[in-house]
């Protein structure tokens, strides 16, 4: 005999497990749309944009690369991405290591102060951030683009330091400094082990961004030779006309290897955002 509980309790599991399908499949039809749609021509796209291709025409990747140069705009971003993570993070633990161990007048509002930014849309941003660049003489430079990425991670790389930094063993601290170990050590060499989970999950967050950000990078890159990867796929579309199948190739490329990132670094992911969950 089933009782109303248990009838119930499998009853919910069945929606929990329906809603993620239902979610899963939301995420996944577009993505396999695009990919499907890049091996087809212009016309299958507009005529028949929900059939499978008839071949797989490799030749919207091969135009892609060739016309796109690829491999710069790879190494663009490459070279913004290293150097606004390498800063970003670095700054964001530090501060927060400081709101969160030591007690100072005005260190919540100092917190709430960096955390704010997570309510600014990055369109309200952009002219303040072009004026500024636009005096300081950097526009079409990485550096030009490095700056607001590092500023954009602020409230983000805040909110998850400082949410498992509150948390943190105080004893830890405190056996190490009796132990003679300087504040750099601490950080380094004591709490950046213990917190790895966090710091890659930051780390995969702010890759991502830099990775696919568009606007900033639209108003503040100009020259071609510096494009980064997110404004490749704008380039197929010229003033009369769009290279829809272009556009599909370039938009799988751009994506592919942020797959493979997340693949292989989703168990940190995981971990670090449980991990904030619980000690926040």
């Amino acid at each position: 005999m089933f009782s109303i509980d248990k009838v119930k309790k499998v009853f919910f599991k069945f929606l929990r497990y329906a809603a993620v399908i239902f979610i899963a499949v939301l995420i996944v039809i577009p993505f396999l749309w695009m990919i499907f749609s890049s091996f087809k021509t212009d016309s299958e796209i507009l005529t028949q944009p929900f059939r499978l291709p008839a071949t797989l025409n490799f030749e919207n990747y091969y135009r892609a690369f060739t016309t796109l140069d690829m491999p710069l705009f790879f190494k663009n971003t490459f070279i913004i991405a290293v150097v606004a993570l390498f800063f970003g993070i670095i700054l964001t633990f530090m501060s927060s290591f400081a709101l969160s161990m030591i007690k100072f007048k005005f260190s919540r509002g100092l917190y709430f102060f960096f955390i704010a930014g997570l309510a600014i849309p990055i369109f309200i941003l952009l002219f303040p951030v072009f004026f500024i660049s636009t005096k300081l003489r950097i526009i079409n430079t990485y550096i030009s683009l490095i700056l607001p990425y590092i500023a954009i991670s602020i409230p983000f790389n805040t909110l998850l330091f400082t949410g498992f930094l509150r948390e943190f063993p105080q004893d830890i601290i405190n056996a190490a400094i009796i132990d003679g170990c300087s504040l750099f050590t601490i950080c380094t060499r004591i709490v950046l082990p213990i917190i790895k989970p966090v710091t890659i999950t930051i780390f995969i967050f702010n890759l991502l961004y830099i990775w696919n950000e568009f606007p900033l990078a639209v108003t503040l890159i100009g020259k071609r030779d510096l494009f980064t990867i997110a404004l490749s796929a704008a380039l197929f579309k010229g003033r009369w006309d769009i290279d829809f199948s272009g556009i599909m190739a370039a938009g799988s490329i751009i994506i592919i290897p942020q797959l493979i990132v997340l693949a292989l670094l989703q168990r940190y992911v995981i971990e670090g955002m449980t991990a904030g969950a619980i000690k926040g």
